[in-house]
């Protein structure tokens, strides 16, 4: 028996309808039927759209009554509908005037902001219609999938290792060996290796549904795309064009399929998200949801109506107004509640901080309300502290101690450091010791650390192209940063040469050194282990090919530098002292500084002085950490071009040293696995690094 309170009061052909609940907001299921609810402010009326699947004309089109209307909610429930096979939108009406900030049209239809899925896009890289006025449209999906007893691994964020990758690029190549290319399904077969290499967090480029077909273009035949999808259509629902069950209406079920194997694993899972603008852009951009429906809530506007532009495309979410902040929180609780995601990577973090006019905020709600939130509570949030305005908070970023930031400074200092520039040392005495000059009053774990990520070069092209080589952009080499702090060893872009082979390779071991035995969090870019190319491009956001595809082949070509990454990835998780909390260089119970920095000469420091060479040693207290005895970790780092010799510091009597990873030779070994070293000195040849570690047998 239905409930008193969904008895219909109206009807349409064969629905009936009655005034609906205007929380949640979305189309939510109810006993046979759906409810549908709305936010608009400014709206003068609101009609929804009932479509078949595929058809071009709605089979119904019912008009929201005065009395289905609670405050600015349009909320109505109607029966009957057949759940599998329909889609839906939105008419408003109101008033046209764009100086305003006001773009309503009846004529147009609009996708629901809350939509849980979207059609139109459910095999990749097919073509659309470009003249259906409605190509997004939103679907019902029913939250029935059985997680069987599913949980978060819940790891602390300190003990994270990231693996950042886009879910097509994956897979996509026939080389990768997976039945399902480029897809959820693709990565979950790919699991047993991310297990191998030692990942135990995966970061996705952006998920939530764009339109891979928006500034699509072909130049010399090649196809471009929004490959990377840094502008959302729908922030609740998942890509369908990344899933293999997309046809058959399951991409939501290989999402959350792909998650519970992952977590069955302990490998969490974030998100990269895009709150900082749309894929509707400027005022010569489409009418796809929020410009339709509430225009002057949605954005970010000048005095004169036009759209603020801190994300450099096109529009500015305004973040901060309380409709739209609670729209970003109901998302991420979704996704958290749906999904089980662990965590979430905020893209230009920075416009999130900005008031209504632009001005950065010193307690911006959202930041806070995100930090604070209970659902969210368990959840790694991790912020790209600036954005395409200028405003740069690296170290600065609001945090009530929840955030965790990318830092960008990391990055820029190792790359200089170990391409020669001697100076860069100043810096990256606090970058290996977790950034206390960023962020001394919280935590290394705040950190998060990167060498690179999908925006950029790859490792191998950092030390393969002194420049970009963008041309397969279509942009005559205007899009992409100029500024890579990269070197070619010698030879732009592929050589025979076995030196700069051989040095190319050095230099991509000496990289991977540093950011696994710094303190912070380490992110790595998938393929870099494998030295994976994309030919010098270091903005492939529009390339759906071989330059953007790992090329799993040279994960045998390459097979050596992946053992060496992963041996370090295992050797860092052994090593508690690599992974703290705090940034302690103070005396411990083994009688050493935690953390000391060494010349040429043990213990001779100049902190402010600029060099290509430098040790660094961590001294592991068993009792501080844990574990059963004291160990020592040495690193030495040669970025000069003629060889050195290290005077190693005097271990307690009883103990030695012995070599873990030696970048020179390319080899390296399980963590207590080392070669005895029987020498007070290490030798270092030019461009070189080595990990020693000593302790009593």
């Amino acid at each position: 028996m239905r409930l008193i309170d969904t008895f219909p009061t109206d009807k349409i052909g064969n629905l009936e309808y009655r005034p609906g609940r205007a929380l949640p907001f979305g189309a939510s299921l109810i006993d046979g039927g759906v409810n549908f609810s709305i936010y608009s402010k400014e709206a003068t009326s609101c009609t929804l759209v009932l479509f078949h699947h595929g058809q071009k004309k709605p089979f119904a089109e019912i008009p929201f009554k005065e009395e289905f209307k609670i405050g600015n909610v349009y909320a109505m429930m109607v029966f009957g509908i057949d759940i599998e096979s329909t889609e839906y939108g939105y008419r408003f009406d109101g008033v046209m005037d764009k100086k305003k900030g006001l773009w309503f049209d009846k004529e147009k239809i609009v996708l629901d902001p809350y939509a849980k899925s979207v059609s139109g896009r459910s095999r990749w890289g097919e073509k659309p219609d470009f003249n259906d006025p409605f190509p997004h449209r939103g679907q019902l999906i029913r939250e029935d999938y059985d997680w069987e007893g599913d949980k978060p691994p819940r790891l602390r964020q300190k003990d994270l290792v990231i693996y950042e990758m886009h879910v097509r690029s994956f897979t996509q190549n026939e080389n990768s060996a997976v039945r399902h290319r480029g897809t959820y399904a693709g990565i979950t077969e790919k699991i047993p290796y991310l297990k191998k290499l030692g990942i135990n967090c995966v970061e996705l480029l952006p998920i939530f549904e764009f339109d891979e077909f928006e500034n699509y273009r072909e130049i010399e035949g090649r196809k471009l795309y929004n490959y990377w999808g840094y502008s959302t259509v729908d922030f609740f629902a998942p890509k369908a064009g990344y899933a293999a069950s997309a046809p058959f209406g399951m991409e939501a079920d290989e999402l959350k399929n792909m998650v519970k194997k992952l977590h069955a694993e302990g490998i969490e899972i974030i998100l990269d998200v895009v709150f900082n603008h749309t894929a509707e852009g400027n005022e010569n951009g489409p009418y796809i949801s929020y410009r339709g429906i509430d225009n002057r809530t949605y954005y970010l506007l000048t005095p004169d109506g036009y759209y603020y532009n801190f994300s450099g495309c096109g529009n500015t979410l305004n973040c901060n107004n309380a409709v739209v902040r609670n729209m970003i929180l109901d998302c991420l609780r979704y996704w958290v509640s749906s999904y089980h995601i662990d965590g979430f990577r905020f893209d230009l973090a920075s416009i999130l901080t900005r008031d209504q006019n632009g001005a950065p905020m010193m307690s911006p709600p959202l930041i806070e309300s995100l930090a604070h939130d209970p659902i969210l509570g368990g959840c790694k949030l991790i912020a790209e502290a600036w954005d395409a305005g200028g405003l740069y908070q690296v170290g600065s970023f609001p945090s009530w101690n929840r955030w965790a930031e990318w830092n960008g400074k990391y990055r820029d200092c190792v790359r200089e450091f170990i391409k020669g520039n001697a100076d860069a040392a100043v810096e990256l005495y606090w970058r290996i010791g977790g950034s206390a000059d960023l962020y001394g009053a919280r935590s290394p774990e705040v950190s998060v650390n990167f060498l690179t990520c999908h925006d950029g070069f790859t490792l191998y092209d950092l030390v393969s192209y002194n420049g970009k080589h963008n041309e397969a952009n279509g942009e005559d080499g205007r899009d992409g940063c100029d500024d890579n702090h990269s070197w070619n060893c010698g030879a732009e872009g592929e050589s025979p040469d076995k030196e700069i082979y051989d040095l190319r390779q050095r230099q991509i071991r000496n990289a991977m050194t540093i950011l696994l035995t710094s303190r912070g969090v380490p992110m790595l870019l998938s393929g870099d282990e494998f030295a994976n190319t994309q030919y010098g491009n270091n903005n492939a956001y529009c390339q759906d090919n071989e330059i953007s595809w790992l090329d799993w082949d040279r994960a045998i070509e390459y097979g050596d530098l992946t053992k060496y990454i992963s041996d370090l990835i295992a050797f860092r998780k052994a090593h508690p002292v690599l992974r703290t909390s705090d940034f302690n260089m103070e005396h411990n119970g083994t009688g050493y500084p935690e953390l000391s920095f060494h010349s040429e000469r043990a213990w001779e420091y100049d902190q402010m002085g600029p060099r290509l060479v430098l040790g660094y040693m961590f001294a592991e207290d068993h009792a501080r950490f844990g574990l059963k005895k004291d160990s020592f970790i040495y690193v030495g780092l040669n970025a000069h071009w003629e060889d050195h010799e290290m005077e190693l510091p005097i271990l307690p009597e009883g103990y030695k040293w012995y070599l873990q990873a030696d970048s020179s030779s390319g080899r390296s070994f399980a963590p207590g696995k080392g070669k005895p070293f029987t020498s007070g000195k290490l030798f270092l040849p030019s461009r070189s690094s080595a990990v020693l570690l000593g302790y009593m047998k």
